[in-house]
């Protein structure tokens, strides 16, 4: 899905963007710059390949199957059971705990995997585990098992900017240690993804399949992002390449070694999905710049911090922010308990409040995650009189809007089990890869397949 995105947009991304080549700069600080080979020496024997193997559901279906004649004289597999395949895949990683032999790369680099094997920069080869991994932020971490290893320390990614130089050194193509060099291009992208948190550094340094995952470094030979995508037509490098940024892979990796998932809170706003220069006008604004909240959830954060349903949220710990997508990528990688400084515009007027990042419970969008995958996206709460699930937000583009739900639909059985509350459903459909609810839409009782 990634891959497919990137490649639609990028023929709009090239006609307004050009590809600079990078310089070699002639010093880094006093010293004189005539080779990167130093810098490079240091920083390789940290990446390392990754190579895994695992199964895959099939997604087609042969005609044959459909054929009377075929099914009568060679049979079909039993209906409805999907099939597999095995596959193998590589990518790349950064060790930056050589202690504990914590690697990092992207989640979607070992996604499927059942076997994982690292090979290192002296070419030994050993079997990694997973520590956990975050497909919202595209981060994993790995697990070795092997002494003698070296790791890259972690820069402040905070400190980049565009103009800097920077080198890719990943496994393209399946070619080891290849190294590339560009500089920063940009800072802050987003929207690659729309269901991913995002803060990307788009670089001209050459990504190509294979280097997922590889370390993008600077001339102090630190770490200051992790390489995740690029835009392509053919699946190439075309100049246009994103990293994730080093602090955004630190607050991600901690999480993943402490709880092995990433425990995300929430403001608990629903976000309206389109703020045009008409509303803005509607709402005495000069531009629409910022986020308009939609809906504020009784008991969230957001409440508690005095946010109502009109605000226009503009900045974020004195940070910009100029759409909803920026809104949400923001407050998604902020952690439980975390105070935060909002920025907002009421009424005409400019306001700040401060709000305490709270916990994404059973009646919240993340709830609604932790339930089931399937349901992601939307803002769930009790019926009155235990007559079912509400759902009172669904997120656009979400899972859960993705399964035909809307606000206002209750749900009132999963299957054949009446559903009375949110705790019920939960437990109706735990373990469960696709179920079907009945849904209560207006005057209409609808049934759906979720998964």
């Amino acid at each position: 899905m990634r891959q497919q995105v990137l490649q639609l947009v990028a023929a709009t991304a090239l006609a307004f963007s050009s590809v600079a080549v990078a310089q070699l700069p002639e010093k880094v600080g006093n010293a004189p710059v005539t080779s990167l080979a130093p810098i490079i020496k240091r920083a390789s024997p940290a990446v390392v390949n990754i190579a895994t193997k695992g199964t895959i559901k099939e997604q087609g279906r042969n005609p044959l199957l459909d054929d009377p004649f075929f099914r009568r004289f060679f049979g079909t597999p039993e209906d409805g059971v999907p099939r597999e395949r095995e596959f193998q895949a590589a990518g790349s990683g950064v060790i930056v705990d050589a202690k504990n032999g914590y690697i990092i790369t992207n989640a979607h680099v070992i996604e499927n995997a059942s076997e994982i094997t690292v090979t290192l920069f002296d070419d030994r080869q050993v079997k990694a585990e997973i520590v956990g991994k975050d497909t919202g932020s595209d981060v994993a971490v790995l697990k070795v098992t092997v002494k003698n290893i070296a790791d890259m320390p972690l820069a402040d990614s905070a400190k980049a900017e565009v103009g800097d130089f920077v080198i890719a050194i990943g496994n393209p193509f399946g070619l080891q240690h290849t190294v590339t060099s560009g500089i920063i291009s940009a800072l802050g992208r987003s929207g690659i993804n729309p269901d991913g948190y995002e803060d990307f550094i788009q670089t001209d340094a050459s990504i190509n399949p294979g280097n997922s995952g590889g370390a993008l470094v600077n001339l102090d030979g630190q770490l200051v992002g992790v390489n995740t995508a690029i835009f392509s037509r053919s699946g190439g490098n075309i100049g246009i390449g994103f990293a994730i940024p080093s602090n955004m892979v630190k607050a991600v990796m901690t999480q993943l070694i402490q709880y092995g998932e990433v425990k995300r809170g929430a403001l608990g706003v629903q976000l309206a999905p389109a703020f045009t220069p008409e509303i803005a006008e509607s709402l005495g604004l000069e531009n629409a710049k910022g986020a308009l909240i939609q809906q504020v959830i009784e008991g969230s954060a957001a409440e508690k911090a005095g946010i109502k349903a009109g605000d226009v949220v503009t900045t974020v710990n004195g940070k910009a922010v100029t759409n909803a997508s920026e809104l949400r990528n923001t407050i998604g990688l902020l952690r439980i308990g975390e105070k935060v400084e909002i920025g907002l515009i009421r009424d005409g007027k400019p306001r700040r409040v401060t709000a305490t990042i709270g916990e994404r419970d059973g009646s919240g969008a993340s709830g609604a995650a932790s339930i089931h995958p399937a349901l992601e996206g939307a803002t769930l709460g009790n019926a009155e009189n235990n007559s079912g699930v509400v759902i009172q937000a669904v997120a656009e583009g979400s899972p859960a809007a993705q399964n035909n739900l809307r606000p206002n639909d209750v749900i009132l059985a999963v299957g054949r089990v009446r559903i009375t509350n949110i705790e019920q459903l939960r437990a109706t459909i735990k373990n469960a890869n696709a179920f079907a609810v009945t849904i209560r839409r207006g005057n209409q009782t609808l049934v759906f397949p979720i998964g």
